[in-house]
């Protein structure tokens, strides 16, 4: 039966007590040392028995024989480490260029109270990255709100007063629809509402919306999210406009706010496309989404979202950036199944919350592409020079023929 060193000793130990204890074969000065912390108690009488952690000594690590093949680790503080470490980071410094810190939105205040914004980094190149993206021929062009988006379901021959509501109406019943669904029922609207009298025109219009039946524009608008909802809204609307702002939708954000199913979303951007008036951002789910997931802001909410943007972005941006993101959002940075390998932010190293694979698979396939497209260019490029090199041949032995030919008598 094998024991353990600390249970040999505390045999020996137990044994010199009652008498039985052999003594040692030899006595050295390290068999000693294991005594020389004992407790006073311990020490002064010869027979009195030692405390057992004092008596029993920890074993001893063997002693690693240093060759010159052999490394012996130093603490960190050493010289030699430093200059290691020193150089591992000078050789990973040439290897790979140094990451930029990507830092969010930050508030700084001076000392005399005054409270200032200083806006992410990189966020002018990423805005810029973006506008390129969706740029016709961009990566995220052609998407639904390009063609299908509020402020493009206006009817072009209406009266402006007119146009103006449909911007309203079409922004109440985009809530939680998407644009295609949105824009199918905007049709319907335009073209089939009931008129309010005999002899008036089918369509859009406020008078037509205050004399249809609730169940009537229900069933119009049912494919849209809540359309219940909305076709009380929209009948509330249609009445305060009529009693409170003469017909037509109100011109202040505080006026559009105050109709029943029209929060500051819907109010900045009706504001914006109906009276070409920005004055603040229109964030839907994309904007607040993105933004977060670049770390311009860390936000619970649309609305603290829109705080956050307004107070770092410059205004002249302000307009562009629901158009720009919305579309980002419907074509690339999609709410499941992001496209990060074709996105330019991703590529560049630009988006922090973009998906690594995916990014590596999107570089290897552009590296590849325009491998390929080199490669054409270099084909053309020598075809068009042996046919140039031909033709001027054809054309040397042409000149010679006609200066070797007899004169015609």
């Amino acid at each position: 039966m094998r024991t353990s060193r600390a249970s040999r000793d505390a045999s020996k130990l137990f044994g010199r007590a009652t008498g039985s204890f052999s003594p040692p074969r030899r006595t050295t000065r390290s068999s000693l040392a294991r005594f020389a912390y004992a407790t006073p108690s311990t020490t002064t009488d010869d027979n009195a028995t030692p405390d057992i952690e004092d008596a029993v000594a920890t074993p001893a690590r063997k002693r690693r024989r240093v060759t010159e093949t052999s490394t012996v680790k130093t603490s960190p503080s050493s010289t030699s480490v430093k200059a290691n470490i020193e150089d591992v980071k000078e050789e990973e410094e040439t290897k790979s260029p140094v990451k930029r810190a990507r830092k969010p939105a930050r508030k700084t205040t001076a000392p005399n109270g005054e409270t200032t914004v200083s806006p992410p980094s990189d966020w002018e190149e990423m805005f810029e990255t973006v506008r390129a993206m969706r740029a016709p021929g961009g990566a995220a062009a052609n998407a639904a709100v390009d063609t299908m988006g509020c402020e493009r379901l206006t009817d072009t021959s209406a009266s402006p007063r007119d146009q103006r509501f449909h911007t309203l109406i079409a922004l109440m019943l985009s809530s939680q629809t998407k644009d295609t669904v949105n824009a199918v029922a905007m049709a319907r609207l335009k073209t089939e509402l009931p008129p309010w009298k005999e002899g008036e025109p089918f369509g859009l219009n406020l008078e037509n919306v205050l004399a249809v039946e609730p169940d009537v524009l229900n069933k119009m608008i049912w494919a849209v999210g809540f359309h219940n909802n909305k076709t009380k809204y929209i009948k509330q609307t249609a009445e305060i406009l009529r009693d409170r702002f003469n017909g037509d939708i109100p011109d202040t954000i505080e006026g559009l706010v105050s109709l029943p199913g029209v929060g500051p979303k819907m109010g900045y951007l009706c504001l914006s496309a109906a009276w070409d008036r920005t004055e603040g951002i229109g964030v839907d789910v994309h904007v607040h989404r993105i933004t977060n997931l670049w770390g311009w802001n860390k936000t619970n909410n649309p609305e603290a979202t829109r705080a956050s943007l307004e107070s770092w972005l410059p205004k002249d941006k302000w307009r562009d950036i629901n158009h720009m993101l919305v579309g980002l959002g419907q074509t690339i940075c999609l709410p499941q199944g992001r496209k990060c390998g074709e996105c330019d932010l991703g590529l560049r190293g630009l988006c922090k919350a973009a998906e690594r694979k995916k990014v590596m698979e999107g570089r290897r396939v552009k590296e590849e592409r325009l491998k390929w497209e080199g490669d054409t260019v270099k084909v053309e490029t020598r075809l068009k020079e042996e046919i140039a090199v031909k033709e001027e041949v054809v054309n040397e032995d042409v000149k010679i023929k006609l200066e070797e030919a007899p004169e015609a008598s």
